[in-house]
């Protein structure tokens, strides 16, 4: 299955933002509210700086503390996104979160974000796919 096909099924390719200038308590109510676990940091323009994650802020407080909430979601952020394509298959999109440790990854297609996707659409999908494959031996070997 494709990149692509997966944000079809998830019913839109909305992706939440909040300000890199935002702060971290914001980020983690927005996180909260709209029941995700990451959220594309953008500036004022609206482009993507770069990706906080529920895992992020975790982290950050087990480090440091309460303290870390009041800092601005740019100096948690993760710069350096990894991205997928539309048309990248499900086993490629496995294999750089499986070597990347991460859980959430933009799709980008020239030069724009047009969609999120998390591990749990990407492995929901490749189960999909494995259930179709697997109908469709059984139909082969009963005949149908």
């Amino acid at each position: 299955m494709l990149v692509r096909q997966i944000l079809g099924m998830k019913g839109g390719t909305d992706v939440v933002t909040i300000g890199s200038d935002a702060t971290v308590t914001d980020a983690a109510k927005l996180l909260s509210e709209k029941r995700i676990g990451a959220v594309v940091a953008t500036d004022g323009s609206g482009t993507a700086q770069g990706i906080l994650s529920e895992r992020d802020i975790v982290r950050e407080l087990g480090r440091r503390g309460e303290g870390c909430l009041n800092d601005k979601v740019e100096s948690l952020m993760t710069r350096d996104m990894i991205s997928t394509a539309p048309d990248e298959t499900t086993d490629q999109v496995l294999e750089k979160m499986t070597a990347g440790r991460f859980r959430h990854m933009p799709v980008m297609e020239g030069g724009q974000m047009t969609g999120l996707i998390s591990i749990g659409d990407v492995v929901k999908a490749r189960l999909s796919e494995l259930s179709m494959e697997k109908d469709a031996l059984e139909g082969m070997i009963k005949g149908f």
